[in-house]
């Protein structure tokens, strides 16, 4: 069985074609910087990388030509769509209709759709995806993997907001939390990387991306995390704000005299390391402008660090104990320098980095000294295979 997996994030295209005979990846790729002037497309075959300059605007147009790179003369490694037997996509919002991931129907798509004002900025691009893959691969089961599905066992007093409770009775106001896809990978991978059940671990699982947040596991089961009703919330990202002094929404709309969708762009597409810094959504972009000297991006990424620190200290009561950090997603799995300032606010409870073991990028490997009270670790998220996985068991039951 073939199985593609879509998971589209905000301003990226992520994909996988899977043997799931033996979970063997055919091709993968990346389509980065999505409705910008220089997007681009990295596609990977047997080792082989291919970069590809084609900007497109919006997701449709950037699944069309990956599917392309597929079908590729050279490097392609399907002969027909036909070879595609199953479509998994990550869809980042199921309130609290979809516990588990579920076969897409077209009453699925609605339900979908109707969380479209909970998660403004994924939901198009995945809504999109799902819509492309029906028509350009027509009739294949596809299945819906959701990442607010692994935070349904945080317990009530965490997830309720302190708000008029009839608000959370008409509108299912409450913390729900994303990225439960990557969190569960992560945190399951770790257990088996350290060699112990994971029933025995207390583990914060920083998944710092363009989009960001972190995730108290404890004993395999999500009991806390950082994102809240919405994608916006938790700590600061590449453009979106975090959590901030609710007060400060109203305020700037009365002095500006901002609509609710004018405040809520900027919110998610203004903020962040990017609204501080004013250089890029771009991590990397803020990263070379403070080796330049730019003062703001490099006030963004300390605040950035400092902001991450905070929130791991904060599952240490969440848990009662933090046995293990482990870092993912773009920035956590690439930017060296901003996980060494945030372990550096973290020694009083026992976190001491390897500095020259996390002068690396991209692998899976052990960044803290052997006498560190708490493991840090680097682990690669792998998002599609938990999907790919959760669609062919759901697929072979038709």
């Amino acid at each position: 069985m073939k199985i593609l997996v879509i998971n589209c994030g905000s301003s990226s295209l992520k994909y996988q074609l899977i043997d799931m005979e033996n979970e063997e990846v055919l091709a993968k790729g990346n389509y980065e910087r999505i409705g910008q002037e220089n997007s681009f497309l990295t596609h990977k075959v047997n080792g082989e990388k291919y970069v590809l300059e084609n900007p497109v605007p919006s997701h449709k147009e950037a699944l069309e030509f990956m599917l392309k790179q597929l079908l590729h003369e050279k490097y392609g490694v399907i002969s027909s769509l036909d070879d595609i037997n199953a479509i998994g996509h990550r869809v980042p919002h199921g309130t609290d209709i979809f516990n588990k991931s579920v076969l897409i129907t077209d009453e699925v798509i609605k339900e979908i759709a109707s969380c479209r004002e909970l998660a403004p900025i994924h939901t198009p691009p995945i809504l999109n995806g799902i819509e492309a893959c029906k028509k350009v691969i027509e009739g294949k089961p596809m299945v819906a993997v959701f990442d607010t599905a692994f935070h349904q066992t945080i317990p009530e007093e965490r997830y309720i907001y302190p708000v008029p409770y009839k608000y959370y009775e008409k509108y299912k106001m409450r913390k729900y939390g994303f990225h439960g896809t990557s969190h569960r990978y992560v945190s399951n991978r770790l257990a088996e990387l350290v060699n112990e059940p994971i029933e025995n671990l207390k583990t914060v699982v920083c998944h710092l991306g363009q989009g960001a947040s972190l995730c108290a596991v404890d004993g395999g089961k999500s009991v806390e995390t950082s994102m809240g009703m919405t994608p916006v919330s938790g700590i600061m990202m590449c453009a979106r704000s975090g959590d901030l002094d609710p007060s400060i929404v109203t305020f700037l709309m009365k002095k500006e005299g901002l609509t609710p969708d004018e405040m809520e762009h900027i919110l998610n597409q203004e903020s962040g390391t990017y609204g501080i810094s004013g250089v890029s959504k771009d991590n990397r972009d803020i990263c070379k402008a403070e080796k330049e000297g730019n003062k703001r991006a490099a006030l963004a990424n300390r605040a950035y660090a400092y902001n991450v620190a905070q929130y791991i200290a904060k599952y240490a009561v969440s848990m009662n104990g933090i046995n293990a950090i482990a870092f993912t997603a773009g920035i956590g799995e690439n930017q060296g320098s901003i996980r060494e300032e945030i372990c550096s606010y973290l020694g009083w409870m026992g976190v001491e980095l390897d500095k020259e073991a996390n002068n690396v990028q991209g692998e899976e490997k052990e960044i803290s000294t052997k006498n560190s009270k708490i493991k840090v670790w680097i682990v690669p998220t792998n998002e599609e295979l938990v999907i790919a996985r959760d669609t062919k068991a759901i697929v072979e039951n038709l």
